[in-house]
């Protein structure tokens, strides 16, 4: 295949890469003869790393606009949707700005379904950074029995791990302080809390939860209660362990014209890019870089400008780093009033 110009072929051999017709399948399936029994390893899916809200124009077009979400999501495994409970909204997910734009034409071109399109959100996420202790007892008395349970322990970095893995419980409780059926509760409360932090909404990774000790009632205690009793020692503990934001950098590789290497390297800079190497070949030069997610918006359009539309670039996540302290900032302010709005709702 070669845009509109299609060739017919008979065979196809090891290596080559072919387009068939009428088969209902999703990306990373695998075709073979019935006699062979094989399928191929499954791909890595990287995580999304930039997120937009999105609603059908009109009422009519809600139908073809959920049969789209289901295609997309069938053939391209990078491509997220989920619903935010919060603000009832669908949110889409997937690897660049580009990427999401693509999908958005694609509903008007292939689904004649106008959409509304939010704000580009970036995909932060919250950490902390020294250690920090817990010791929190959770008591309620209402009529008949009531709960209760103690918690007390540390969390602490849990540096970068080999699986991917961004939380982890250890129970180093001896001697029965608490009873081991209630042990998963407690690592269920620690892990729910971690899904939205306090600090900007977004999930807390890197988190490793130590429990030491805890005291239990015969009659008071029940695994909701030393659920809800992690939970709060984990709000409790959070600030106490200076959490702080990471933010998504991406690998950027640019190529322009020779001509054109300052203006473009300035703007690399100017989005508080590191370059971390330049090659030239025949009258062009790759610049590759590392910059934050959040300073690429419209940068497709200002190398354009910056180039004469002869500059082009390449653009992957490579991985999560410490945002500097006044964004950080920034966007707690942010997530506090839309705290506060929702409260008053």
């Amino acid at each position: 295949m070669h845009s509109e110009k299609m060739e017919e072929l008979d065979t196809a051999y090891a290596g080559d890469i072919v387009a068939v017709f009428g088969i209902d399948c999703a990306s990373g399936d695998t075709f073979c003869d019935d006699k062979v029994q094989a399928s191929m390893q499954s791909m890595h899916v990287p995580d999304a790393v930039i997120s937009l809200a999105i609603a059908p124009k009109t009422k009519e077009g809600s139908n073809n606009f959920t049969k789209a979400l289901q295609k997309f999501r069938k053939e391209d495994p990078t491509f997220r949707v989920h619903r935010d409970e919060e603000s009832a909204e669908t949110i889409i997910s997937g690897m660049g700005e580009l990427h999401l734009e693509i999908y958005v034409e694609r509903m008007k071109r292939e689904f004649s379904c106008e959409v509304v399109v939010g704000q580009p959100q970036v995909a932060y996420r919250e950490t902390i950074s020294t250690e920090a202790a817990f010791d929190y007892t959770h008591k309620k008395q209402t009529g008949g029995s009531g709960q209760f349970a103690k918690v007390v322990g540390k969390i602490r970095v849990l540096p970068p791990q080999e699986d991917g893995s961004v939380f982890k419980f250890s129970n180093e409780v001896v001697g029965g302080r608490i009873p081991r059926e209630f042990i998963p509760a407690v690592e269920e409360g620690f892990r729910e809390q971690c899904v939205k932090g306090p600090l900007i909404g977004f999930p807390i990774v890197g988190v490793d939860v130590e429990l030491n000790d805890g005291s239990y009632h015969d009659v008071d205690s029940s695994y909701m209660a030393f659920k809800i009793c992690a939970m709060a020692a984990m709000r409790e503990v959070y600030p106490k362990a200076k959490p702080i934001v990471l933010e998504p950098i991406m690998k950027l590789e640019t190529t322009v014209p020779d001509e054109y290497q300052g203006p473009a390297t300035g703007q690399i800079n100017q989005r508080r890019g590191v370059i971390v190497g330049t090659t030239s070949f025949e009258g062009s030069v790759v610049i590759e870089a590392e910059v934050p997610l959040t300073e690429m918006f419209g940068y497709s359009t200002d190398l354009r400008s910056a180039t004469k539309g002869k500059g082009e670039f390449s653009m992957e996540f490579a991985k999560y780093a410490q945002c500097p302290r006044n964004i950080q900032e920034e966007l707690a302010k942010k997530y506090q009033l839309k705290r506060a709005e929702e409260q008053k709702k």
